[in-house]
């Protein structure tokens, strides 16, 4: 086996996909395919995935993207779906013009953000997406959060509870791979915009701390059951605050209808939309 290959862990009955990051003696790094989960194994309890599951992943993968695209596009404020044909045709309708909150992502995994960034285009979302290692998350927002001014941070990548921990031991940061990165991180956003609708942060991923995540200041953030998350959910949370109108709340129902992972995987706070309407429409070149 080598680095980059597929991979499944025979001891958990090869519930997930992973890719193999690194090796360290006869331990491999993993990253999964489709959860946001890292994960360490033997090498001798690795498997390579079945070639049915490769292709039934990406399957998936594709098929939840549609779904998305369906989802947001039929929640789209009304005055932006009459919009749309002039959207299209290079300009906006002479009436109005749309302001999308404006996102900034950083992921700790560049697939994942390859993926968010290309779907982020088709539903008309601004973002700008940094592939940045989850130890490195709080000091680069430092210098991203005066340079990109955004109304929306992502705050992702792979996260995991720690082999061997026991139920008891879960309420400490000490017992997850990344949680507390994640918690250094909104922490620094969090200082530098207190108020929770002016900067809206969504954190965490596979199994992360719900809880220590909302405290250091999240608006939504994984995982209430320490569940795993599909890797898109992150995404679909910022695309809905960007198009709910600013007058409106986000409302949890139709996060978690959506959301592959639920209220096991995803929770959080009322919070205001970041979408704006603007009068007269302007052309756009």
């Amino acid at each position: 086996m080598k680095q980059g290959d597929l991979v499944v862990r025979k001891s958990y009955g090869g519930d997930v996909i992973f890719k193999i990051q690194d090796f360290s003696y006869q331990t491999a790094l993993l990253r999964g395919v489709d959860v946001r989960l890292l994960a360490d194994a033997s090498v001798a309890d690795l498997s390579p995935a079945p070639e049915n599951r490769i292709a039934r992943h990406e399957e998936d993968m594709q098929q939840r993207c549609t779904e998305m695209r369906s989802v947001m596009t039929k929640s789209l404020p009304q005055p932006v779906k009459q919009a749309a044909p002039a959207a299209r045709s290079g300009r906006q309708s002479s009436g109005h013009f749309e302001v999308p909150g404006k996102v900034l992502h950083l992921d700790g995994d560049p697939n994942y953000l390859r993926k968010s960034m290309g779907l982020y285009g088709d539903l008309r979302v601004p973002a700008e997406g940094i592939y940045v290692p989850e130890q490195n998350m709080a000091e680069v927002l430092t210098r991203l959060l005066p340079q990109v001014h955004p109304d929306i941070v992502v705050i992702t990548g792979h996260d995991g509870i720690l082999k061997d921990v026991k139920d008891e031991d879960t309420q400490s940061l000490s017992s997850y791979k990344n949680s507390q990165n994640f918690v250094n991180a909104v922490r620094t956003a969090r200082k530098y915009e207190r108020n929770r609708d002016a900067l809206v942060i969504i954190a965490g991923a596979c199994q992360s701390h719900f809880e220590a995540l909302l405290q250091a200041g999240a608006n939504y953030a994984s995982s209430p059951g320490r569940v795993l998350i599909h890797a898109l959910d992150p995404l679909y949370i910022a695309a809905k605050v960007a198009f709910t109108p600013i007058k409106d709340t986000v409302q949890m129902a139709d996060i978690l209808q959506h959301t592959m992972s639920g209220l096991e995987g995803l929770g959080g706070i009322d919070t205001r939309g970041s979408y704006r309407l603007g009068i007269p429409g302007f052309k756009t070149y």
